[in-house]
């Protein structure tokens, strides 16, 4: 035995190293297929950035170079201050569930303070999840004791995060042209005089439209290629940089000093100022690495960045300052960008590499609108639209039709609008810095109020990064005839479709949980409910976790008929990334047992997707199936207030497997392999249920479970309410316009409730009522 532990102790250090050989290995992996998907947005922005801080009247290039070198300096410490430390080191470690982005923050916040304006927020059997690990022992602080408070400041706190999430979609807007069209810029140097006038506009547009006529194909097809499209370009560019810096101008490195700041702002003043514009998109796809990071760990982020990402952009703007610091006979200001610093040999092959680079970076940005948009609509805050799963391995990657051609369009004309990379730079500048201000301030929050640190570190951090970003805003506002519109006027009408509907929500759910039926008037129809019971299973959808809602009511009154079995199924998103399948069904029995009347309470994360019919009808019974044969062995003490009884919710984490017709058993349902207790169905459908070995049933419970499985056999209704949303009388005008105008036609147009988009239509039954909110 002695032998043995020191075996065993000897071998422990070595499974160690092993295991961290692989865990390095992983993330190496990771770090590749990384620079793909993350970094094409930030990798393109050499393309641009010297000619957008010099595109206008605000500065000019001078003998002395006091300007080329001040822009340089500037770029530099804001790649640095922004890129690396601020999003690269602190930013990433606050993911909500290994999930980022703006709308991540804003959920990670709610989710340790009781902050959420979301339907069913109020802390019922939905929110246990997502409320878990918000109590503590400490005395909560004054900021978080205001926020669960004060009703106006948790709808600020929500109407920041929309502004972020709406200047992310309108970066996805204005990315893809501003990529495009610098990187289709390089004909200007490569055609003969004049000719890229006729040739540069129409082979940006039909780029852009094959970009998004192949979204519906899904990354992952094309994803193989990205990574080294990514990687030829960096080391292109970086390559170039090394070339320029020691054939024109080896001493450029020491206009990386601060000093050089101060001496560019002495000299161009207001210009200067107003130059930042262009120069803060340096770090234009910086918030994509947050974003992403549900595709990728914290390390491989990092790992990519600081070892090949940083280094090769700090060595392309590094040479492009070179070259540019020994010429200052340019035709005109214009003409100072990446593409006058490329040798003239090469000036083709590199034209093609930023091209494909360019169209990867606008990929990146264009699937994070989606999944952005797929995160509010799940949360409310969007209209439902349909989303496509593009991959069945790679999690994430999503298709949504109407947002693509939207975007499309969008894209198209500003693109032909502008025609010139001045205004759409402008465009895309104010577009990056509002999210990256929306960011600090979220932040400073979770530093506060997730992270429990001290407020003055949240200060530190806010006013330190928020005065630099605050500079730099200034600084793209004053743009505002010159292209900055464009993101503010698509932010405000996406901010209005977002703020309808979720108005709307909230007043329908209200309604829903004001008009609720009480369980006891349900319970003294006696175990008939006062109507014709016939053979299957009916499914009433509702958005409520109590109650009865006021759509079985409506029924009832006018169709004296249900099915043996009656579910009440509630479908409902919490702010979480994932939900785990043991912790998604809670289940429930409303009334005595011979009533078969049960509740069901299915939760999904923001991210998670949702399962077909036939799968998720399979799942539901086996619960339903578990609950029933188990009793209350599965209460984990989630309760559902009633008038004068209380339901107790049982978190059922493997149902009952079924036998399916076939004769092979449904093995997703359970893990069980011995079974040997059958409920066998007399019926010709060879459906079963197939229990533990050596389960206890009695009869009883046995007999339930053949009601439910004759039940299921017979078939499954679903009826889902379909409302009508009016103002009620003497409601003012700007609610009447908001919710019988605004908000009919956004429900109208849009798609309904994801889990209706999978079920059959010859098994739904929808049941119309006017809503007076």
């Amino acid at each position: 035995m002695d032998l043995e532990a020191a075996h065993g102790a000897a071998a422990a250090p070595g499974k160690q190293r092993r295991r961290a050989r692989e865990s390095w290995g992983a993330s190496l992996l990771l770090a590749y297929q990384s620079l793909g998907v993350v970094y094409g947005d930030v990798a393109t922005s050499p393309l641009y950035v010297y000619k957008s801080a010099f595109a206008g009247d605000d500065i000019q290039h001078s003998a002395g170079n006091e300007e080329i070198y001040g822009v340089l300096s500037f770029v530099f410490w804001t790649l640095t201050f922004i890129s690396l430390v601020k999003y690269v080191l602190i930013v990433l470690r606050a993911d909500d569930g290994g999930e980022g982005g703006t709308f991540a923050l804003y959920s990670l916040i709610c989710r340790h303070v009781r902050a959420g304006l979301l339907p069913g927020g109020g802390g019922g059997a939905g929110d246990e999840l997502a409320a878990g690990g918000r109590r503590d022992a400490r005395a909560m602080s004054r900021l978080r004791a205001m926020l669960e408070r004060y009703r106006v400041l948790q709808r600020l706190l929500l109407l920041f995060a929309l502004l972020g999430t709406c200047m992310v979609i309108g970066d996805g807007v204005l990315t893809p042209a501003v990529s495009v069209y610098s990187a289709v810029s390089g004909l200007e140097l490569s055609m003969e005089h004049e000719h890229h006038k006729y040739v540069q506009l129409p082979v940006t547009c039909a780029i852009l439209i094959g970009l998004f006529a192949l979204q519906h194909y899904g990354t992952h097809r094309v994803g193989f290629i990205f990574a080294p499209i990514v990687c030829v370009w960096l080391l292109c560019i970086s390559a170039i940089g090394v070339y320029n810096i020691v054939h024109w101008n080896h001493h450029v490195y020491r206009a990386l000093s601060p000093y050089y700041m101060y001496q560019f702002l002495k000299k161009t003043q207001t210009g200067g100022w107003m130059s930042l514009g262009g120069i803060l998109l340096c770090v234009t796809g910086s918030e994509a690495m947050y974003a992403d990071l549900g595709h990728f760990s914290q390390s491989s982020i990092k790992i990519a960045f600081m070892s090949v990402v940083y280094p090769a952009l700090v060595l392309a703007y590094m040479g492009q300052a070179a070259y540019i610091s020994q010429h200052h006979s340019f035709e005109n200001a214009y003409h100072i960008g990446f593409y006058v610093s490329v040798p003239e040999k090469l000036r083709w092959p590199v034209l093609v590499i930023a091209i494909l680079a360019a169209v990867v970076g606008s990929q990146a940005v264009i699937t994070g609108t989606f999944s952005i948009i797929k995160q509010c609509s799940s949360l409310s805050c969007f209209p439902g639209v349909k989303i496509v799963h593009t991959s069945s391995t790679v999690h994430g990657q999503i298709y949504i039709p109407e947002i693509n051609w939207i975007l499309m369009i969008l894209c198209l004309a500003v693109t032909l609008g502008f025609r010139n990379t001045k205004h759409l730079a402008n465009a895309q500048g104010l577009a990056v810095i509002t999210v990256m201000l929306v960011t600090t301030c979220l932040m400073s929050l979770v530093i506060v109020l997730c992270w429990n640190k001290s407020i003055f570190l949240a200060l530190g951090f806010l006013i330190f990064f928020g005065t630099i970003e605050v500079l730099y805003f200034s600084a793209s506002l004053v743009k505002f005839h010159e292209g900055a519109w464009v993101p503010i006027t698509l932010s405000f009408i996406f901010m209005i479709v977002m703020c309808v509907w979720h108005y709307g929500t909230i007043k329908k759910y209200e309604f829903d949980f004001q008009n609720k039926v009480s369980v006891n008037w349900l319970l003294n129809l006696g175990p008939s409910l006062g109507i014709v019971r016939v053979r299957g299973i009916g499914l009433i959808h509702t958005e409520l976790v109590s109650g009865i809602p006021a759509i079985f009511s409506h029924f009832v009154t006018n169709l004296p008929a249900f099915h043996q079995v009656l579910v009440f199924l509630c479908v409902k998103s919490v702010p979480v990334p994932h939900v785990q399948p043991e912790e998604r069904f809670l289940v429930g029995r409303i009334g005595p047992k011979e009533y078969r009347l049960y509740r069901v309470i299915v939760r999904y994360g923001y991210r998670d997707v949702q399962k077909d019919d036939i799968e998720f009808e399979k799942d539901l019974v086996s619960s339903i199936a578990e609950f029933i044969r188990s009793g209350d062995s599965h209460h984990n003490g989630v309760l559902e207030d009633t008038d004068k009884s209380c339901e107790k919710l049982s978190s059922i984490s493997n149902g009952i497997p079924l036998w399916m017709e076939d004769g092979e058993v449904d093995a997703s349902a359970s893990p069980h392999k011995e079974t040997d207790t059958q409920i066998i169905s007399p019926n010709r459908k060879k459906a079963r249920f197939v229990l533990p070995k050596n389960a206890q049933v009695d009869s009883e419970v046995r007999r339930e479970l053949q009601e439910l499985m004759d039940a299921r056999e017979a078939g499954m209704s679903f009826i889902l309410g379909h409302s009508y949303m009016k103002a009620k009388s003497g409601s003012s005008f700007i609610k009447r316009i908001v919710i019988n105008f605004f908000y009919e036609f956004l429900r109208r147009n849009s798609r309904g409730p994801s889990y209706a988009a999978t079920i059959p239509h010859a098994s739904t039954l929808e049941v119309g009522m006017v809503y007076q909110v």
